[in-house]
This record gives structure tokens, C-alpha cells and sequence, in this order.
């Protein structure tokens, strides 16, 4: 049965960071938006900062529709669900704002992610729960976790700073969303 938390206890905690994938859920306020829903990887570009918030790694690619939903209202849902072990599945419902380059903030939160940052950093998204809850995996499959793939770092770590920036210049909806609603900041500003 599902229960509902007001925080991300030690528990919950320890389940969060074990999971390889999460996935986040946005949305723009206008009824016939674009709902978005997007799987994100990368081993250690998740955190837990504290018991109501998490924060996890933006890295560049086709899109920015979470970023732009977040801009424009803020709502996101994150998801973890277990592949492996007993079923389970954790949400964190709150509120999310992207920390860009060029805020002085930007800097301490990257530090604490390590090795994980990497090329094609576009922003730390922190996450404050309003709601926590768990509900039952039954339904989810078991599927055997292989490796981390590389073909995103590989191919950004190719790439300067500079040609990253012109990369997000010349996507359709790093600037603005599918639904036209402003999303990164562009020109992407340098990494401090």
C-alpha cells in the first residue's frame, strides 16, 4: 500500500541513491501543452541535499522542456522505481528551479556532484519536495542493469566550452520550448 511522507527520510534516502535512472515530469500551465517526461542517467548527477530537497545535473541535448516548465511554473515530479529487489517505486512531488552558469550558486552545487560534472553542463535543477510518497512496483519488470553508456560525454568531451555554447545556439528548443515558452538562457553563459 502507498504512503505519503513530508520528507526524504533515511529510508527513502538510501533507495533514491541506489537507483541508476530516474525520470522527471513537467508540464506548462496551458492546457494543450506538451506534458514532458524525460529518463535521466549518469551515474552520481542525482544528490539528496537534505531531507526536502534533491538536486540533479542538466546536461546539454536536443531539448530543454523540463527547464522551460520549470521557468514558467515550477511543478516537477521525480520518479525511481526498482528494477531490481522488491518492487517499489518513489516519487517526489514539489517544486523545481534550474541554477544556470552564471548564478553565484551555480559553482558550490556542482562541487558537490564530483566527477560527475562533466562537458555539456547546462544547469543544476534543485528539486523541494512538497510531497514525498511510495506506492508498490508490482507491475514494473526486472531488468539487469549492464553499465553506464558514454556516447553523451564522449561525444560533449569532444566539444570546447565555446562549440557547446554554439551547439545550444543552433538547437530548435534549447531557447524555447516545442510549445514556445523560454528555456535556457541564450547564449548559453560560459562556465565560471
Amino acid at each position: 500500500m502507498g504512503k505519503t511522507y513530508e520528507r526524504i527520510d533515511g529510508r527513502l534516502r538510501a533507495f533514491i541513491e541506489a537507483q541508476p535512472v530516474f525520470f522527471t515530469a513537467s508540464a506548462p500551465l496551458a492546457a494543450d501543452g506538451h506534458v514532458n517526461v524525460s529518463p535521466k542517467g549518469r551515474a552520481g548527477t542525482l544528490r539528496v541535499l537534505d531531507e526536502q530537497r534533491v538536486a540533479y545535473l542538466d546536461f546539454g541535448g536536443s531539448h530543454a522542456e523540463t527547464i522551460a516548465h520549470l521557468r514558467e511554473n515550477g511543478r516537477i515530479t521525480l520518479m525511481w522505481c526498482a528494477f531490481d529487489g522488491p518492487p517499489k517505486i518513489v516519487r517526489v512531488h514539489g517544486t523545481g528551479e534550474p541554477v544556470f552558469r552564471d548564478d553565484p550558486r551555480f559553482a558550490d552545487l556542482v562541487a558537490g556532484f564530483g566527477e560527475a560534472d562533466g562537458p555539456a553542463l547546462r544547469a543544476v535543477v534543485v528539486v523541494t519536495a512538497k510531497l514525498v510518497s511510495d506506492t508498490c512496483g508490482y507491475a514494473v519488470p526486472f531488468m539487469d542493469y549492464r553499465e553506464e553508456r558514454t556516447l553523451h560525454a564522449d561525444y560533449f568531451g569532444r566539444k570546447s566550452d565555446e562549440e557547446f555554447v554554439e551547439y545550444c545556439d543552433k538547437k530548435d528548443h534549447n531557447g524555447h520550448s516545442i510549445d514556445g515558452l523560454p528555456a535556457l538562457p541564450l547564449p548559453l553563459p560560459a562556465r565560471p
